[in-house]
């Protein structure tokens, strides 16, 4: 059973997208114009750009909707700080209403007011997160504040007017770029030859292990510093008992209520399928604000949620409610080669 709370637009447009659905021709018109605004933006912001003392990494995608740069944004951070750096984190905070000037995320902040990426980084890093629409604000703010010498910005890829050192780009393995195109026939922000542009790219195929599909896509768009990234998640965490979990496998042939506010659910729901759960879906709109009225299916069925949703519902009175965290596995030399070229950025 799967209950739609997505708009029309948004389903009918991830139909064009990613299920070669009828109306593309229709939209190529304003694809056009929006390819001749975005080289023309990026011409002029990538023209003078303030200089930036610290190295900055963007994790970005090329697509719009979820690619999963958020389990990826903690494991560079732990990484770095693995590695004698101290990062800090910057990001727009997507959904947050009052980030006019740059604001310091911890564990406890509303996610309404910085979005709820940023509350789910600081949970997990232990870094400073600075939340802001102004990027530049932000690192000034962070370099006044904070000794920090790298700085990782979640998303940004086409923030074109931040000065950057290292781009990270991740593909979701499912829906890759899907039709090709560029807004709004397209999900592309940018044109797939970006990708050749940029310094490593990331595989995300989520929790499956078809190895396929990343060779193929490497070869289609003649890629070479294409690295398999993995999610993995197997213990829930209670939304109201802090410190109660259980393992996934213990609801093996169980039905539960899987809900979700994220860019692309699909494969939250197929990792729970994968350890034998049977699932009522509850699909929001990305960054959803969920009401607890939302949440209570008058049944004694628990709930399950991504963690990125949990942040938002932390303060509801949910009995039955958990969440499963997630973590970034990345194959290959990827770790070696992100540290031999921030190495080399000092000499440079």
């Amino acid at each position: 059973m799967h209950h739609q709370h997505t708009s029309w637009l948004q389903r009918s447009l991830e139909n064009i997208w990613y299920q070669q659905g009828k109306g593309k021709w229709l939209l190529l018109p304003l694809t056009l114009l929006y390819c001749t605004l975005h080289a023309f933006q990026r011409w002029k912001l990538t023209r003078k750009r303030p200089k930036i003392a610290v190295p900055v990494i963007i994790i970005g995608n090329l697509s719009i909707g979820g690619t999963g740069k958020t389990p990826i944004v903690i494991y560079l951070a732990q990484l770095l700080l693995k590695t004698g750096y101290q990062p800090a984190i910057i990001t727009r905070g997507y959904g947050g209403k009052s980030i006019q000037s740059p604001q310091e995320v911890n564990a406890f902040s509303h996610p309404e007011k910085v979005g709820d990426e940023a509350v789910l980084l600081a949970k997990n890093t232990k870094v400073p997160v600075i939340a802001g629409a102004d990027r530049y604000a932000s690192i000034e703010y962070l370099c006044s504040q904070y000794d920090c010498n790298v700085i990782l910005s979640d998303d940004g890829l086409q923030h074109y007017n931040l000065e950057r050192d290292i781009e990270i780009v991740l593909i979701d393995a499912e829906r890759q770029l899907g039709n090709g195109y560029c807004l709004p026939a397209g999900p592309l922000r940018e044109h797939s030859s970006r990708l050749k542009t940029v310094d490593f790219i990331l595989f995300n195929h989520g929790f499956s292990k078809n190895k396929d599909q990343k060779d193929r896509f490497a070869q289609k768009y003649q890629l070479e510093s294409l690295f398999s990234m993995h999610l993995s998640g197997s213990l829930l965490y209670s939304l109201s008992e802090k410190k109660q979990t259980q393992a996934l496998t213990t609801l093996k042939g169980k039905t539960v209520h899987a809900v979700t506010g994220i860019g692309n659910p699909h494969r939250f729901y197929r990792a729970l399928k994968a350890s034998g759960l049977h699932l009522i879906q509850h699909s929001f709109p990305d960054h959803h604000a969920f009401t607890e009225k939302e949440l209570q299916f008058n049944d004694n069925k628990i709930i399950i949620m991504t963690e990125k949703d949990a942040v938002k519902c932390q303060q509801f009175q949910l009995k039955n409610c958990w969440y499963l965290p997630i973590e970034a596995q990345i194959k290959g030399e990827f770790n070696d080669l992100l540290m031999d070229k921030l190495k080399g950025l000092k000499n440079g």
